[in-house]
């Protein structure tokens, strides 16, 4: 028989590597594994909804193939490690899912539904998620994965709290019936056929005071341990969990017994198994499925765990009878699995890297690949191709020794950069535009570069994938992996990234930067273009790789009070007829937890014209999770200050017209407590400190007291941007000074109004502000003020940390008015 070329992408685990240092208890699982063919799809809306104590044991106990598709990457959530918002944070916190899926044995996948923030009920989330589009992701990953059992975090009914986690549930049991309809997303059926499940089951829960579990639902027990993991499943799902950094969510582990609960919501309700009724024997797959056991029955009981190589001729032979028996769904993923299982038995070490960070278009990468035989299987390499250009080699890979071929890769200005692909495309409010069907679901950013190995093991032809990446050693961490990305040869960025223009300051001065990663020479210009403004500057004949051009534009106001437009840099190079542009700037997201995050979007000044009227100089900021109010209010013309544990007890106090805390300053900063006495002897003084919203939930406790009097902290919040908000005393010097405050000021809000409220507040507080969501009692707790000695202290969950990024109008002058307070 001729030897078939087959390709596998290999597992990927850390920063997309292959599993180079697999035990043996791994290899034992993973041939126990090879015995099970059964499915289970988990559906919720966010990051860190999914249960990993579940998903770890049906993953690693059942050995079933596992999923968690989140509707969204968590884009409107909150941020407890940095000020990243917004779709960053959703890039962030799709990360921080992968790591949680490498560590408990899931894989990973999201719709396109974007993360716009809480919603409290589906309604308000359904009115800007497009449901049809959603339904349609839902339905083809279910297609696509073709899962025996469908599992929801929430129920329909709203127990679940959040509009998004009912949402989630209602779409997943739509999609149940849906996908199984060749009536449905026919569009879809080119790619993959419809697909019933045998039932959808909610996973009920307890947690948040909400107990949905009884002792009549069916449950089952998943507290084991695994003796070939050596911990229980609860804490492998603590490690998991815990990956989710950025919404605080670090677990403690659990051991002994702990019983999952599940109501029927569609199809078959189980009744001793979750999989009663479905066949997850090789008998599912008809040709040869009785062989197929037979023989991975013989390999698991011949398996030496001290010699696993002994075990390759054997699932090579595995490999060729699977190939024997047709392409179904599961043929081909267990054909994987066993092409895994041969690299981990033969001990084979295969990496692709580069020592340079970025491959730059018009530039050269040279791509390292390396390969080790290191338990001496009968394997031959064939080939090596990177970027499309064929090393053919043909050598024995001999027991241990180390293999090695160099490619420099040319890199075309044609050559895509590396992007996540949800960025790709102007995205609606509610949805990221994606408009290749193959890739909705695909949980992450495609390699720059992939290097293939074809390499004959046992006499069968094999293709292994590894992506190529980017290493380096670290004189701390030692030898670290990040992904290699593709970039332009420079990048534009204009600072400051918003302008804003009072009666007093018309006329302002903006820069870009060009950076050069390559060598540029020609004519370099750059621009600026926006509404009723265009700008060119005489640029530099050359530019070296590394350097950094600068160009100055003064920028004066010519618009209507409150128009807001954006100026946008770019640059031109000509050489002779021939011009490239560069308008692309690059963002780097670095958190030790997870892969470097690295995407390019067109920078842009944000202009605003305002009739903002300011009281008062110097303000001390004191940092919390993380916020960018502090940079805006200097740009509102604030003189700022950062306060932190080391400067905050040497500074005059007395000297700042007002003190602003960031968000969440009194969950992250326990040591404020050590200077509480020093903040309210400010307040008493005549000062004026401005608290920002902080959390009373998992996010984090209240560290430290905080005002003068008595408050608690609530969860209460106005998820409507829009919701009416109606001044309590409008002749309060908050509206009045320095700053007319009217209705208008609270047009234009993003995402939401206020969040985590006071309540419980003392007597010597005075609410201001009265608001509610649509179909609720208005709620006064998102402003308080109190006086305090001769100065003013006031609590506030309204968002300024995401309405002055946004530059709204109102947000800025009301601030300023807080500001002024006592003034």
């Amino acid at each position: 028989m001729k030897n078939r070329i087959v390709s596998c992408i290999l597992l990927f685990l850390g920063m997309g590597a292959m599993a180079q240092h697999s035990t043996a208890s791994q290899i034992v699982q993973r041939i126990q594994k090879l015995k099970v063919l059964g499915s289970v799809l988990y559906v919720a809306a966010h990051p860190d909804d999914e249960n990993t104590r579940l998903i770890t044991y049906l993953a690693n106990d059942r050995l079933y193939r596992t999923g968690y598709l989140s509707l969204t990457r968590g884009d409107g959530g909150q941020n407890l490690i940095g000020d990243e918002q917004g779709i960053e944070l959703g890039l962030i916190r799709t990360q921080e899912l992968l790591a949680a899926r490498r560590i408990d044995g899931g894989e990973q996948f999201f719709s396109r539904a974007y993360d716009f923030g809480f919603s409290k009920n589906p309604e308000e989330t359904f009115q800007k998620w497009n449901r049809e589009k959603v339904l349609s992701d839902v339905v083809w990953m279910i297609r696509k994965f073709q899962p025996d059992v469908i599992i929801t975090r929430f129920p329909v009914t709203g127990e679940g709290g959040h509009g998004h986690h009912t949402a989630s549930a209602i779409l997943a049991n739509e999609a149940f019936t849906a996908a199984a309809d060749p009536n449905q997303f026919k569009e879809q059926l080119q790619h993959v056929k419809p697909w019933q499940a045998k039932r959808i089951l909610w996973n009920t829960f307890n947690f948040g005071g909400n107990n949905t579990t009884d002792p009549s639902q069916f449950n089952i027990n998943v507290g084991g341990y695994n003796s070939l993991l050596g911990k229980s499943y609860g804490e492998i799902a603590a490690e998991s969990r815990s990956q989710h950094k950025s919404q605080g969510f670090g677990s403690a582990s659990t051991r002994g017994d702990s019983y999952e609960y599940f109501k029927t919501t569609g199809g078959e309700a189980p009744k001793n198994d979750l999989f009663d009724g479905v066949d997850i024997s090789w008998n599912r797959t008809g040709k040869n499925g009785q062989a197929i056991e037979k023989m991975i029955a013989a390999i698991q009981s011949e398996l030496d765990i001290t010699a696993p190589e002994k075990s390759v001729a054997n699932l090579v032979t595995l490999y060729k009878l699977l190939a024997q028996s047709g392409n179904g769904y599961w043929i081909e993923k267990k054909k994987a699995e066993v092409q895994q299982l041969i690299a981990m038995c033969s001990g084979l070490f295969i990496d692709a890297y580069s020592n340079q960070a970025f491959a730059v278009q018009t530039e050269s990468v040279t791509i390292n690949t390396v390969l080790n035989n290191r338990l001496g299987a009968n394997a031959t390499v064939k080939s090596i191709t990177v970027a499309g250009a064929t090393n053919n080699i043909n050598k024995t890979l001999e027991k241990n020794k180390n293999v090695g071929f160099d490619t420099k890769v040319n890199v075309p200005l044609q050559k895509e950069i590396t992007q996540p692909y949800w960025l790709n495309d102007k995205k609606e409010e509610g949805l990221f535009y994606v408009a290749d069907q193959q890739m909705i679901g695909v949980p992450d950013v495609a390699p720059a570069y992939t290097a293939k190995f074809m390499i004959n093991i046992s006499g069968q032809d094999f293709v292994f994938e590894q992506p190529v990446r980017y290493k380096y050693t670290d004189p701390v961490k030692g030898e670290v992996y990040q992904p290699l990305i593709v970039i332009p040869p420079a990048t534009i960025t204009a600072s400051p990234n918003l302008v804003v223009f009072r009666s007093d300051h018309k006329q302002q001065r903006v820069q870009t930067q060009l950076h050069a990663f390559a060598n540029i020479s020609g004519n370099v210009t750059a621009g600026l273009t926006g509404i009723d403004y265009s700008g060119v500057q005489n640029g530099v004949q050359s530019l070296g790789k590394g350097k950094t051009a600068f160009y100055n534009f003064d920028v004066t106001e010519k618009h209507e009070p409150e128009e807001i437009y954006t100026l946008t840099p770019y640059a031109n190079k000509k050489t002779g007829k021939d011009t490239v542009g560069y308008h692309l700037a690059l963002r780097s997201i670095d958190y030790d937890h997870i892969p470097a995050v690295r995407y390019f979007y067109p920078d842009f000044i944000t202009a605003l014209n305002i009739d903002l009227k300011t009281v008062g100089k110097k303000i001390g900021y004191i940092p919390g999770a993380g916020d960018k109010v502090a940079v805006i209010l200097e740009r509102m013309g604030y003189d700022v200050t950062i306060l932190d544990k080391t400067t905050l007890p040497v500074s005059n106090l007395s000297s700042f017209d007002a003190i602003l805390t960031g968000v969440r300053a009194y969950n992250t900063n326990e040591w404020m407590n050590e200077y509480y006495d020093e903040l309210m002897n400010y307040v008493k003084e005549g000062g004026n400190l401005i608290v920002q919203y902080n959390t009373s939930n998992n996010l984090g406790t209240v560290k430290s007291k905080i005002g003068p009097y008595d408050f608690n902290i609530t969860r209460n919040r106005i998820t409507n941007e829009q919701a009416k908000v109606s001044m309590i005393d409008p002749s309060h010097k908050l509206f009045n000074y320095p700053n007319k405050i009217t209705a208008k000021d609270f047009e234009d809000w993003v995402q939401e109004r206020s969040i985590y409220h006071a309540g419980g507040w003392d007597n010597h507080f005075k609410p201001l502000l009265s608001m509610a969501d649509p179909g609720e009692r208005p709620d006064d707790g998102s402003l308080i003020t109190a006086t305090y000695g001769k100065g003013y202290f006031t609590y506030t969950g309204l968002v300024f940390f995401r309405e002055l990024p946004a530059a709204v109008p109102g947000a800025m002058r009301l601030l300023a008015n807080l500001i002024a307070l006592g003034k």
